[in-house]
């Protein structure tokens, strides 16, 4: 099967996209509005891109009147934001945050997700978060115009909470213990229970 994306409509294209780059791991991204409105929501175009400075990155898509979300319109304002990684235990309400609440209207409130303060940043941390990544915003880049187009958000990690129950005895983080939940394509997800090992080639 041959795909020309130059003729597929946005829609389609995104479609394919989030059926075939799998799994994805999702961003649970914190913020604050200048008006000390707190909001929650995921997103699953998202990754790590370098410890030299520590970054990653996020992708949020606008809707279809081009409009951004809040998350992009806070980060813009404030300049921070938190990564949560979801844990299996709280993906109903990871899933319930990608619901339109109206402007200002907390998530954690809204669906009862608890929260703590972080030590850097003004966003809330999910306090049940495995991990968290407090951020201060690098840059947003925006791709394309209109309905579906991308704001992509790069933050430097400036602190990070990783709870202890999910060390092992080293010290590092236990794939085991972790059990965070990627996105698949349409209305799938993914777990991080089933696991291989794979020793990687020698570099010089």
């Amino acid at each position: 099967m041959f795909i020309d994306f130059t003729n597929l409509s946005p829609r389609d294209a995104y479609n394919w996209m989030a059926d075939t780059i799998t799994p994805r791991p999702i961003a649970w991204v914190s913020t604050i509005s200048a008006e000390g409105k707190h909001n929650l929501a995921p997103f699953s175009f998202f990754n790590g891109i370098t410890g030299s400075p520590p970054t990653l990155m996020f992708s949020a898509v606008a809707n279809r009147g081009g409009i951004k979300k809040d998350t992009v319109r806070n980060i813009e304002e404030t300049k921070e934001f938190v990564v949560n990684l979801v844990p299996y235990a709280l993906t109903e309400q990871m899933n319930a945050c990608a619901a339109l609440l109206p402007h200002g209207e907390s998530e954690f409130d809204a669906f009862g997700i608890a929260s703590s303060a972080a030590t850097r940043v003004k966003p809330f941390l999910v306090a049940e978060a495995p991990v968290a990544f407090e951020c201060t915003l690098h840059a947003v880049v925006s791709v394309g115009e209109g309905g579906g187009a991308a704001s992509v958000v790069f933050g430097t990690i400036v602190a990070a909470h990783v709870k202890d129950a999910i060390l092992g005895a080293d010290g590092r983080v236990d794939p085991a213990l972790l059990d965070t939940v990627g996105r698949l394509g349409g209305e799938n997800y993914v777990s991080t229970r089933d696991r291989f090992v794979l020793k990687r080639p020698d570099r010089k």
